[in-house]
């Protein structure tokens, strides 16, 4: 059976701030000096973030949402073009050949989009087909993944995926709201790629050599409203419950359980998890209920320490940091897991090829 096996990973990010640097230069006085604001800061887990927008250098809390869509087109051609020319050269690939670009974004709007657009200046072929993925959310990675590895395995070409988020556009006026403080303490941007192909031959480190095995999601309609990206006249707007951890406490353990049980395994027997880390609480749930020991979800707490909550390309940061830190042997297991609106968790089971495979 042929498998879509990635084969190149590539990232780009704009300007890193350090979150104290953020919190005394603009958040400290954007929201008044609030000591749960503060709290919320220094708990979030995160360290350095970056941003398109630097709120240091600019304050765009008051642009309406045509003013910051304009800003998206301007600040996401580049970063988009960087990630994914890292990623064809981590592959080994030529932009034209490419069957298939995707793009999966949640932060901006634009038509034409930014996969016409960027194919176009990366050189691929104008026969190439296009896929935007939008408005998922933090998990939209995997399900996005699923897509572009059933085209692969179809049509036994090349595809490539980018995950591009620009959240520094994003911030709102100042608020009181708990879920705001929270939201404007973790997010980040980022553009990730993955070159996906019908088989490979000599693999590198990190992500290349894992093939996708499998894709699994749940949804929970009954919290549709405990994680929520509004559209406003002053940019995109999001909705953040508290009580998100303990939805994902509900459901995490049965979808895993399910997921694995189809491929005959348990969570034993899985040699790396890549969990989106969409806070502390959250990757403490996860880790509780699949019962991980303490070390698993590392590499999920780096990439929140030193880039933030990136939306969906966070994922992808997370597994390639996991499988550089701890090289997968041939035949071992990998879950990506993922969380967003809905509410709603992905995962995907991957595994990794042998390097002559």
């Amino acid at each position: 059976m042929v498998n879509a096996v990635i084969t190149g990973y590539g990232a780009a990010f704009p300007g890193t701030e350090t979150q104290a640097a953020l919190w005394s230069g603009y958040f400290e006085a954007h929201f008044g000096g609030s000591r749960l604001a503060k709290r919320i800061f220094e708990s979030s887990g995160v360290r350095a973030r970056h941003g398109a927008a630097n709120p240091l250098a600019e304050d765009v809390s008051s642009w309406g949402t045509e003013k910051r869509m304009q800003r998206y087109v301007t600040e996401a051609l580049p970063l988009g073009k960087d990630a994914v020319a890292a990623a064809l050269d981590d592959a080994g690939l030529a932009p034209a050949d490419v069957g298939l670009f995707a793009v999966a974004s949640c932060t901006g709007y634009t038509t034409p989009g930014l996969d016409i657009r960027l194919a176009s200046d990366l050189g691929m072929s104008s026969a190439v087909q296009r896929l935007f993925v939008g408005h998922m959310g933090c998990y939209a990675a995997i399900p996005a993944l699923g897509a572009v590895a059933d085209f692969v395995v179809a049509r036994r070409r090349p595809a490539v995926l980018l995950c591009l988020e620009l959240t520094s556009l994003h911030v709102q006026p100042p608020s009181t709201d708990p879920q705001q403080l929270v939201a404007h303490a973790l997010f980040s941007d980022a553009a990730a790629a993955v070159v996906l192909m019908p088989s490979a031959g000599s693999l590198g480190p990190g992500l290349a050599g894992l093939e996708l095995v499998d894709v699994a999601a749940r949804t929970d309609p009954a919290t549709a409203d405990h994680m929520t990206w509004d559209v406003t006249d002053l940019g995109f707007r999001m909705g953040l419950s508290p009580r998100v951890p303990d939805v994902l406490a509900e459901h995490v353990g049965p979808m895993i359980a399910e997921l694995l049980g189809q491929h005959g395994l348990d969570v034993p027997d899985v040699h790396g998890w890549a969990v989106h880390p969409g806070g502390p609480r959250i990757l403490d749930v996860v880790a509780a209920q699949l019962g991980l020991p303490p070390d698993a979800l590392d590499a999920s707490r780096s990439v929140l320490a030193e880039h933030g909550n990136c939306s969906s390309a966070t994922v992808l940061m997370v597994a390639d940091e996991l499988t550089r830190a701890r090289p997968v042997p041939p035949g071992g297991y990998v879950v990506a897991l993922a969380f967003g609106p809905g509410l709603t968790l992905y995962a995907a089971l991957l595994r990794a090829r042998s390097l002559s495979r």
